[in-house]
């Protein structure tokens, strides 16, 4: 589903991703995590080709993301993506947030929209506040509506890039269920996040990142149980003591 070989990013003379490659199959969960600076959050945003990148290649499905000719609306369609700060359209309801890009990228109709938006509504428990603006909910509620938002543009894959960071402790645990339940059904996910419960729970591989390199690429199991290299101790052992 998601390909990247030898992808290199530089701000400048500062290089944020350093040759980086690996790969997404259909139905994986797949968990980036390392220290802040690491690169992280670039490398997902590459995917989503809201960075560009200066060498290597991404593929999404059939779609080049370097391509000059990749439709960029298809390609954020198809990956849809989730930011640590929901970046919903503060001056429109929630039902408008969910209505709009399926009616301006997708192309359909007002109601076919509404009624794509009330079931995902459901789905993530918030069929009740279509109404409200995005300032009227809690931080929870409003990451939940991101989630939802993307998953009106029936996408292929889901790009988390540390959607809890914003929360306050209390909320983390609503928008991680819903997480885990796209996945038990089968959804394609990158996840950038230091939530190492989620990734034991619900990741079925672990990418480590540090100075804009992928360090370990490997199953949770094999993570989280055997001897990986120091800079990767180093970083559970400082994650997994709180």
């Amino acid at each position: 589903m998601i390909t990247l070989e030898n992808v290199t990013k530089n701000y400048g003379s500062f290089r944020a991703l350093s040759d980086c490659s690996t790969s997404v199959a259909t139905g994986e969960v797949v968990v980036i995590c390392g220290p802040s600076g690491s690169g992280k959050s670039t490398l997902i945003k590459c995917v989503n080709g809201l960075e560009p990148f200066d060498s290597g290649t991404i593929r999404v499905g059939d779609m080049s993301v370097g391509d000059p000719s990749t439709n960029l609306s298809r390609l954020r369609a198809q990956a849809g993506m989730v930011f640590q700060n929901f970046e919903l359209f503060p001056h429109l309801t929630i039902m408008q947030n969910l209505v709009l890009a399926q009616r301006k990228v997708l192309r359909r109709s007002k109601e076919e929209s509404e009624e794509k938006a009330m079931s995902l509504l459901r789905r993530v428990g918030l069929e009740d506040q279509v109404v409200k603006y995005p300032g009227n909910l809690s931080g929870g509620q409003q990451q939940r509506v991101a989630i939802a938002r993307a998953l009106a543009m029936d996408p292929v894959v889901m790009l988390f890039d540390e959607p809890t960071s914003a929360l306050d402790p209390e909320m983390i645990n609503e928008v991680l269920d819903v997480m885990g339940e796209l996945a038990q059904e089968g959804m394609t996910m990158l996840c950038v996040t230091h939530e190492m419960g989620f990734a034991r729970r619900v990741a079925q591989r672990v990418i480590f990142m540090d100075l804009g390199e992928i360090i370990e690429d490997c199953t949770k199991d094999e993570f989280f149980t055997t001897e990986r290299s120091e800079r990767a101790r180093q970083f559970l052992a400082k994650i997994l003591q709180h």
